[in-house]
């Protein structure tokens, strides 16, 4: 973020603190697509995916006194997203995988087999097929960029339950890749 963009991000932040719906607006309108897409990747579900933008930026707006410029606002607004949608899956009571990482798999994951090279949808729409388990912490770690330290933390798992899930998520990706390029080449 430029330091242009952070003073224009404090002067609407501070706008908002005064209540001003304008102010409120333009970080909406900055911020909710990005979220959105978040959202619908950790939920899987529009319906869901918008509930858990409207609580995010309502809670966001409501706590904005206690937002001290530690982070950026969007890294703020994604942790109360995250949350958002952590709490309600645990409602729906998601189920992650309990045991422990296998001793033959490596600790450094490679994902440098993940590289793809084609139609980005057709991997995104792969991504919402894993089961809830594997795609959040999937997305936790190699798109929103968590450790599986952090991914624990958040998901109350262990580190190594985190990397057993990317792990799997990981075949299984490949798995419904492969079976995707066989309907279209058949």
């Amino acid at each position: 973020m430029t330091q242009e963009q952070t003073k224009i991000d404090f002067t609407v932040i501070e706008a908002c603190r005064k209540g001003n719906r304008l102010a409120q607006y333009t970080l909406y309108n900055q911020y909710s697509r990005a979220m959105y897409n978040l959202a619908y990747r950790m939920m899987n579900n529009k319906e869901d995916a918008e509930d858990m933008l409207q609580d995010a930026f309502t809670d966001a707006f409501t706590k904005l006194g206690s937002f001290r410029y530690e982070s950026t606002f969007g890294a703020w607004l994604k942790t109360i997203l995250i949350n958002k949608c952590i709490n309600q899956l645990r409602k729906k009571k998601v189920e992650m995988v309990t045991e422990d990482i296998p001793e033959n798999l490596n600790d450094n994951i490679d994902d440098s087999e993940l590289t793809f090279h084609g139609d980005i949808q057709k991997v995104f729409r792969a991504i919402e097929k894993l089961p809830d388990g594997y795609r959040i912490v999937f997305t936790l770690y190699l798109l929103e960029g968590y450790d599986h330290s952090e991914i624990g933390d958040i998901l109350g798992i262990s580190e190594s339950t985190s990397k057993t899930q990317y792990h799997r998520a990981k075949i299984k990706l490949k798995k419904i890749l492969a079976e995707e390029d066989l309907k279209w080449t058949n």
